[in-house]
C-alpha cells in the first residue's frame, strides 16, 4: 500500500495551471457562467491547420435562422389595439411639463479613464508557429500525477540560443497545449541549463517584455514566477538583467500595489501565489539580492516606492 512518503507530490507549475482552470470551470457551472482561460477579443484564435487558414471561398456560408420574438400577453394585447389608438403630443392624461420649471443644466461628460490595468490584445507567439509546424522536439506525456513534457532530445544537447527564446515567447499563450508546453519547457531548460543560460539573456528581454505588456494578471503572474526561477538558475544572471530593468520594471510599477483587500478574512488561495503585489515584491527583492551593487539604485529609479531589503 502506497504511503504519503513514497508518493511524488511535486506537481509542475504548468500542470497546476490546468488544474486551476478545471476548478474554475466547476465553480462557474454553479453560477451558469461559461469559463474560458482566454478572451476571444484579446487572444488570437487557433489556425485551421498547421499550414494556416483555409481559403474563404472554400469555407462556405452558414445562414442563421431568424430568432422568433417572444412577447408577453400584455404586450400582444397592447400591440393589437395600437392601430386604433391615436394620442397627440402633450395631449395625454399626464399633461405637459410646466415651462416655469428651471431648465436643468446638462451634466458634464465624465473624465475618461486611463485604463492602465486594462488587458491588452495578445499577439501571436512564435512558439505556436514552431509547434504547429512540428519543429520543436517535444510532446506531452500524460500521467496520473499530472502532465509532463517528453523531450525527444536531451535537454542538455539543445541549442539554447535557438530554443530558449522560443519557449519564452510562448509564455503569453493561454490556450493548451501551447501554454503547458511553453511554461513547462522553460522550467525544464532552466533546471538543466547551467552555464548556457547567461549568454542567452539579451534574447529573452523582448519575449518577457511582450508577456508583461499584455497586462493580463494570469500571464503576469506566471512570468514573475519564471523571472524568479531565471535569476536563481545560474550565476551572474541577476547582474546580466540589470541593464534591462527599464524594459521590464515599468509594468512592475503599475501593478506593485495590486493586492487583494481581504479585511479580517483569510485568503485560502495563498499557496497558488496568484497575488500580483506579493509576487512583484518577491521578484524585486530577488533582483536586488542577485543583481550586485547597481541593482538597488536601478530598481529605485524605475520604482520609487521600493524599499531595499539588503541595506535595511
Amino acid at each position: 500500500m502506497a504511503t504519503v512518503s513514497n508518493i511524488n507530490l511535486n506537481v509542475s507549475p504548468a500542470a497546476n495551471l490546468q488544474t486551476e482552470d478545471h476548478l474554475r470551470r466547476l465553480v462557474n457551472k454553479n453560477t451558469n457562467a461559461k469559463f474560458t482561460p482566454w478572451d476571444k477579443k484579446l487572444h488570437r484564435r487557433v489556425n485551421h491547420s498547421c499550414f494556416g487558414d483555409f481559403p474563404k471561398e472554400n469555407l462556405g456560408s452558414i445562414k442563421k435562422e431568424p430568432e422568433m420574438e417572444v412577447r408577453g400577453t400584455h404586450e400582444l394585447t397592447h400591440a393589437a389595439h395600437a392601430t386604433t389608438m391615436s394620442i397627440k403630443k402633450k395631449s395625454g392624461t399626464g399633461g405637459a411639463p410646466s415651462k416655469l420649471n428651471p431648465r436643468k443644466e446638462k451634466l458634464s461628460e465624465p473624465v475618461p479613464r486611463a485604463g492602465a490595468f486594462n488587458r491588452r490584445k495578445i499577439p501571436a507567439s512564435e512558439f505556436r508557429r514552431f509547434y504547429d509546424r512540428g519543429d520543436l522536439p517535444i510532446s506531452i506525456n500524460h500521467s496520473c500525477s499530472g502532465n509532463k513534457i517528453h523531450w525527444k532530445v536531451g535537454v542538455e544537447q539543445l541549442d539554447y540560443h535557438h530554443y530558449l527564446p522560443i519557449f519564452f515567447d510562448g509564455l503569453r499563450e493561454k490556450q493548451d497545449p501551447y501554454r503547458f508546453l511553453s511554461i513547462q519547457g522553460v522550467y525544464d531548460m532552466l533546471d538543466l541549463g547551467g552555464s548556457k543560460i547567461l549568454p542567452v539573456i539579451p534574447q529573452l528581454i523582448i519575449p518577457i517584455k511582450t508577456a508583461l505588456n499584455t497586462r493580463d494578471p494570469d500571464i503576469i503572474a506566471i512570468t514573475l514566477k519564471i523571472l524568479q526561477k531565471l535569476v536563481t538558475s545560474a550565476e551572474m544572471v541577476g547582474e546580466a538583467l540589470v541593464p534591462y530593468y527599464r524594459q521590464i520594471l515599468p509594468i512592475f510599477n503599475i501593478f506593485k500595489n495590486k493586492n487583494a483587500n481581504m479585511g479580517d478574512q483569510i485568503d485560502f488561495g495563498q499557496r497558488k501565489r496568484a497575488n500580483l503585489g506579493d509576487l512583484i515584491q518577491e521578484t524585486l527583492e530577488l533582483f536586488e539580492q542577485t543583481g550586485g551593487e547597481d541593482a538597488f539604485i536601478n530598481i529605485k529609479y524605475m520604482i520609487p516606492t521600493y524599499e531595499s531589503c539588503v541595506l535595511s
